[in-house]
């Protein structure tokens, strides 16, 4: 795992929710994450179908945010949870040979708790400021290169931009988890595109 990983924002409209998508697949995303807060059971998975079949056309791995049982049902490449999404062993056992990904906020501890449970990344964050989720708590950019000694892909979330992702690369971060300033750029693809550039430089 390498490069940028897009998540979706919160659109209820699937034909603009597609859209915004192929222009991000366009660019060069690496991994594609469906997250919408505010659909319900029957948007999400209507809209989950959808982008698996553009990205699974281009290639691009489909990764659902929590929801295990959703990314079983419809074979989407993987799934993400949280603190609060079940157990990380149970969500192993339900997708047998899928990508599964952990949000370890700021802990080097939950990080190697979610490896040996099963997870084949880990997510740490959020690193800046977000607009997402503003009361998230900050990780330091330090437990990147602790972390490296899991032997696992490690994923930076939270306020990350075209502009600071650099940083984070040569923490040691392998995938940037980006929304707000992929999904609300004037040119998507672009913007993937410039992204793209920053692992194609290989900053380390």
């Amino acid at each position: 795992m390498r490069g940028l990983y897009a998540i979706t924002p919160d659109v209820s409209s699937t034909q603009a929710l597609e859209r915004m998508v192929r222009q991000a697949i366009d660019g060069g995303i690496a991994f594609l994450q469906y997250r919408n807060k505010l659909a319900d059971p029957a948007l999400r998975r209507e809209q989950c179908e959808v982008l698996l079949a553009i990205a699974r056309a281009k290639r691009v791995p489909l990764i659902v945010n929590d929801d295990v049982a959703l990314a079983a049902a419809i074979d989407a490449d993987g799934a993400h949870i949280g603190r609060d999404d079940g157990a990380i062993a149970a969500a192993r056992r339900a997708l047998p040979g899928k990508l599964l990904g952990a949000s370890c906020y700021a802990s080097f501890e939950a990080a190697e708790d979610a490896v040996r449970q099963g997870a084949d990344h880990v997510a740490f964050g959020s690193v800046f400021a977000s607009s997402t989720k503003p009361a998230a708590g900050r990780a330091p950019m330090a437990l990147f290169a602790r972390a490296r000694s899991l032997g696992v892909p490690l994923v930076a979330i939270g306020g990350i931009n075209v502009d600071n992702a650099p940083e984070l690369i040569s923490a040691g971060a392998d995938c940037v988890a980006v929304i707000t300033d992929l999904f609300g750029a004037p040119d998507i693809a672009s913007r993937a595109i410039a992204y793209r550039k920053l692992f194609e430089k290989g900053i380390a």
